[in-house]
């Protein structure tokens, strides 16, 4: 989980090209720390953030003691990487990633995934990115993009507004190898019916699932780079900076309202600062707004807010 920080970070500041990474280490009284990498008012990012952490305790909190019942009662060790990232530009999507491996006990499992929060609709940002994250996914088993796709247009989800958060990527939990590839709470859901109607697949030991998440990680400098260079130089104006300040504010609900990272960092007394991290730096609310029809805005709301099948799809 550190060398995926190293990394990510040396790709970033390469790609922001004026500014670096400030490191915050620090320490938490239960037990473990972390380090804590703010870029802020750089070429490409107006504020982003890469976070390592590495804590133990007593007890999980609540919110993970539902899902894994057989972990109650045990110490816990957890750590995994976690980032966002908001760029100036509104052309340049905001990105997610966070990757984390949890041994409680008689269980352990890893979990994670990335997504990626367009603010202006381009068909082909959302295929590469998709069409990247496929391919490392089949590099180690066919059906993981498939149910992790449809997991994360779930996940990302805020039901409040009955809208995605942007056009995902790949998201799975408590994967330890056994049984069948969604974890997930809802069960009538398309990933938890996708996954049914595969069945439980063959075994994955901790090597094979360590493997992958690894893979996942150096999957997503190639992924977003290429997205953000496109877009960088792309010129805008006041309505596309208050468009996206808006729309930043689904990105505050969501993380405040839903996001298990940020539940389980103040459930267990994380440091603050660290877990809220991910929250942009200037974000607003509008009452009651509503795209013109026929501009990229209403576009945005109308395909790009839905699921889509990005990795076939076609602008013809």
């Amino acid at each position: 989980m550190r060398g995926i920080q190293d990394e990510i970070c040396q790709g970033l500041e390469a790609l922001d090209g004026q500014n670096k990474f400030e490191e915050d280490s620090w320490e938490r009284e239960e037990g473990g720390g972390g380090r804590s990498r703010v870029i802020r008012e750089g070429g490409v990012f107006e504020q982003g953030g890469v976070n390592f952490s590495e804590v133990w305790g007593h007890q999980l909190p609540p919110s993970i003691l539902k899902q894994r019942p057989e972990a109650a009662g045990h110490g816990f060790y957890a750590t995994g990487t976690s980032m966002v990232l908001h760029p100036r530009n509104p052309y340049i999507p905001t990105v997610h990633l966070n990757y984390r491996y949890f041994e409680a006990g008689p269980v352990w499992w890893f979990g994670g995934g990335a997504d990626l929060t367009p603010y202006y609709p381009f068909a082909e940002d959302a295929q590469h990115f998709h069409r990247t994250l496929k391919e490392t996914c089949d590099r180690h088993h066919g059906e993981y993009y498939p149910v992790f796709k449809r997991w994360c247009d779930e996940y990302f989800y805020l039901k409040h507004r009955q809208e995605s958060r942007g056009i995902g990527g790949i998201f799975f939990d408590y994967q330890d190898g056994q049984g069948e590839l969604y974890r997930g709470p809802d069960d009538q859901g398309e990933a938890a019916q996708y996954s049914h109607q595969v069945g439980a697949i063959e075994p994955r030991n901790w090597d094979a699932l360590f493997s992958f998440v690894e893979d996942c990680g150096k999957a997503f400098l190639p992924a977003y780079v290429p997205i953000a260079e496109k877009r960088r130089n792309t010129e805008y104006g006041d309505r596309e900076r208050n468009f996206q300040l808006y729309r930043r504010g689904r990105y505050v609900e969501f993380n405040l309202v839903y996001d298990r990272g940020t539940i389980f960092g103040l459930q267990t007394n994380g440091r603050t600062e660290s877990i809220l991290m991910s929250l942009p730096p200037l974000v607003r609310w509008e009452y009651g707004y509503q795209p013109e029809p026929n501009t990229p805005e209403a576009q945005l709301y109308q395909t790009f807010l839905k699921a889509q099948d990005w990795v076939n799809w076609s602008t013809h």
